[in-house]
């Protein structure tokens, strides 16, 4: 497989990744996606159809159209999965809405629509999603070529790059009407309820494991702070609801391979209202970690300060002036806020028993509490630093 991808959509160990390489259909199964596609406003002759990753959410396959002389182009034809996005009519809503309004801003800009923004392809009927016979949905767009993206940080330019495109989304989306989105992930960021929601897995206790994680479930307690800051900033009037990504990792960003430069932001499906913090600070719990997600060694898991400040400064130079003085003040609290709730989270699944995020060993959620819980609190031993770097850069 090559590293290519078109997007990639995740919620913490559930996601879809979309590589360019071929894969084995069984002639039926070919019909069948010949037959959805012949519904789309596709141009050409199909000259060839495979299924592509090997995600966990959506059913996804790359497509090649041979166009008369001028050569072939790729489409990426998408099954959206019921069961996780049960309003497929809203997803596609949000995901029309954003995509159309980031066109009008590439272009005032002189970009190039074919690469700086998502596209979705339009069936027949000018929809911006397909219903089939079975009612399942069916969504396509085209694909992104000669552009890579990372799951983890290989060099700090990329990491850098990321912080660019996250910024210029914030830039780009800043007066889009964001109470107009759906949620398509209802309280996917309200802290507040995940901290009830370990209270009262702590309580339940449905597999007899608090007794074990005495000193995880301390923790959490004594940060349920954390739990309410951004809350009670929104209800004040300090920071102003926005259009959030809800997905910055580094993987979620198309990097040209000639220049190096971040060119698009992909996976839109958690686009939703939201807060600039959260999205800041999700990207600094994930890029800036010095260890993977499931570090056993909690020795090795800390934030690195360097790559914090790539991204801060980053972030901070391609939104320009949309944040203002409070949403900046409380960017280095959005990455504090966040790796605490994905803490919570992880420790609220291992407690219920490993009934959401994908496991692939015992103990597998605990050990990602816990790189989140020192993630925390190395943070908060450099607390002064981190406020200073994000002073640094604040025009």
């Amino acid at each position: 497989a090559k590293k290519y991808k078109a997007y990639l959509l995740s919620d913490g160990m559930l996601f879809t990744a979309v590589w360019e390489r071929e894969g084995k259909m069984t002639k039926i199964q070919k019909e069948e996606i010949k037959k959805i596609a012949d519904q789309f406003a596709f141009t050409g002759e199909l000259i060839s159809c495979a299924p592509c990753g090997s995600g966990h959410i959506n059913e996804t396959y790359m497509l090649r159209y041979r166009i008369g002389e001028m050569g072939s182009i790729k489409v990426i034809l998408q099954k959206i999965n019921r069961e996780i996005f049960q309003k497929p009519e809203e997803l596609m809503e949000n995901i029309a809405g954003v995509t159309g309004h980031l066109k009008k801003k590439v272009i005032e800009k002189g970009g190039d629509l074919e690469r700086e923004v998502l596209n979705l392809i339009p069936t027949k009927e000018g929809k911006a999603y397909l219903t089939d016979e079975n009612g399942e949905c069916w969504r396509s767009y085209i694909f992104i070529t000669d552009a890579v993206s990372y799951d983890l940080v290989e060099k700090p330019e990329d990491f850098y790059e990321s912080a660019v495109a996250f910024g210029k989304f914030q830039e780009m989306l800043a007066d889009y009407p964001a109470e107009t989105l759906h949620e398509t992930i209802k309280d996917f960021h309200d802290t507040k309820k995940r901290f009830q929601a370990l209270k009262d897995a702590v309580e339940k206790d449905c597999c007899h494991r608090a007794a074990s994680v005495k000193e995880e479930i301390a923790f959490a307690l004594q940060h349920e702070d954390l739990a309410g800051i951004f809350g009670k900033l929104l209800e004040n009037g300090e920071v102003p609801l926005r259009v959030t990504h809800n997905d910055t990792k580094l993987n979620n960003i198309m990097i040209d391979l000639e220049t190096g430069k971040g060119i698009c932001v992909v996976d839109l499906d958690t686009v939703m209202p939201g807060l600039a913090m959260n999205d800041f600070g999700d990207a600094i719990r994930f890029g800036a970690s010095t260890a993977l997600e499931d570090e056993k060694d909690l020795s090795k898991v800390s934030c690195d300060m360097e790559l914090y400040e790539i991204y801060v400064k980053g972030f901070l130079e391609s939104c320009g002036d949309k944040l203002n003085a409070r949403e900046i003040e409380m960017l280095p609290m959005g990455a504090k806020v966040m790796t605490y709730e994905c803490g919570i989270r992880f420790l609220t699944d291992y407690l219920e028993g490993d009934h959401y995020f994908k496991i692939d060993r015992e103990d597998h959620n605990l050990d990602r509490c816990r790189t989140q819980f020192k993630l925390v609190a190395d943070m908060e031993q450099k607390w002064e630093q981190m406020q200073a770097i994000v002073k640094k850069y604040q025009k």
